[in-house]
């Protein structure tokens, strides 16, 4: 196998935020990366995020010449959160905090970090339709089964394949979902003046959030657009038709009648094909997050709730973390510096999630969240409405 002075052959499993980021800063330092994506082509569908300050700094960190000016021109600084109950009085307005020189907390739209971080990449890394199957290690290397094509052999492989992670369940087979309470619809829609000059606003119900809105900045032709989240809680059906069937569904009219007028107009305004749909699920924190030569970074690793708005950002700063232990002459050997990142990482992403998972037991959940006994299923439990 490849030594660290030559370039590891290091296989990526997953083209989301974290898995872009960490194959890019792979490339940078002379490693041979594949990138391997279920889908046949890089995917940007989704809505906008919140990506909190700490995950703008982690983008900084990987030092890519011009990546932090991308990502920053992709989307804008929230301005001031607005806190609301169902009727639409207000309860509280306070500024983002933000002090001189600092970066701001972006208010953006996936696709837009997506293709930030895609504009750096050789795309030649990048391997679409390869579902992984399975993988097995020696302690000379891993080799990497897919459902069509090749296997691939080399150093390392890390499992950035998101929350439904295949890596991951092979390297932690205890690893669980656990449903969190509610089903979840967001989405984009054009709009000039509900939702404008970087404002977040929170719909809240007797516990917690009900509803979200927050301005994203012009499309590319310049027309204001406002993403939105709606939370409705709900027992988790036990078996997956039923599942499929009430994500293709829109809001339930009933549920959407509670928020004001004006609110749920901007809802009822958005196309089927700009809503996603999901059940709302996170993982208890895992003993571990590497085995050997395999590691997991993003929502494979410590997938959590929305509450803390620290999913991407978790996943980014796992990519910085672990390229900056694989860099050359960093580690005497990629397993020492897998072990190193595990060391670095894992009792900051137990916190993440430890938080995470006390503010959605504490706000906006009737009940704590019971294992999903009978498994999840990826096209099931997240999937675009068309």
């Amino acid at each position: 196998m490849s030594s660290a002075s030559t370039g590891l052959r290091i296989a990526v499993v997953g083209a989301g935020s974290s898995g872009l980021l960490l194959a890019l800063m792979l490339q940078r330092q002379g490693h041979m990366v594949s990138l391997f994506e279920r889908s046949p082509r890089l995917r940007t569908e989704g809505c906008g995020i919140l990506l909190v300050k700490s995950g703008v700094e982690a983008v900084a960190a990987a030092a890519i010449p011009g990546l932090l000016d991308d990502v920053l021109a992709g989307g804008h600084p929230v301005q001031r959160f607005v806190f609301r109950n169902l009727r639409g009085d207000l309860i509280e307005a306070s500024p983002a905090e933000r002090e001189s020189g600092e970066l701001p907390s972006l208010l953006i739209h996936r696709s837009a970090i997506l293709d930030a971080l895609w504009g750096h990449l050789d795309p030649a890394c990048f391997h679409g339709g390869r579902s992984l199957v399975s993988w097995i290690q020696s302690k000379e290397g891993v080799e990497v089964q897919f459902a069509k094509g090749p296997p691939w052999t080399g150093d390392l492989l890390i499992g950035a394949d998101g929350i439904f992670s295949k890596v991951a369940t092979l390297l932690c087979p205890e690893r669980r979902l656990q449903y969190l309470g509610d089903r979840v619809w967001r989405g984009v829609v054009t709009d000039e003046t509900f939702c404008a000059g970087g404002d977040f606003f929170v719909y809240a119900r007797g516990r917690g959030i009900y509803a979200n809105f927050f301005d994203l900045g012009p499309d590319g032709e310049g027309r204001g657009r406002t993403h939105w989240g709606f939370f409705q809680e709900e027992e988790l059906p036990s078996d997956r038709a039923t599942r499929q069937r009430l994500l293709e569904e829109g809001v339930p009219a009933a549920a959407l009648a509670k928020l004001p007028v004006d609110a749920a107009a901007i809802i009822r305004a958005t196309a089927p094909e700009g809503v996603v749909a999901n059940w709302s699920f996170d993982i208890d924190p895992l003993p571990a997050l590497v085995a050997g030569r395999v590691a997991l970074i993003g929502d494979a690793a410590h997938a959590m709730s929305s509450s803390q708005a620290r999913g991407m950002t978790a996943g980014l700063e796992d990519a910085v973390a672990l390229a900056s232990r694989l860099a050359p002459g960093v580690s005497p050997s990629p397993v020492l510096a897998l072990q190193a990142y595990q060391e670095e990482r894992l009792p900051v992403v137990h916190r993440y999630q430890e938080r995470s998972r006390q503010v959605s037991h504490r706000t906006g959940r009737k009940r704590p969240p019971s294992r999903d006994a009978a498994g999840a299923h990826p096209p099931e439990q997240h999937r675009k409405m068309l």
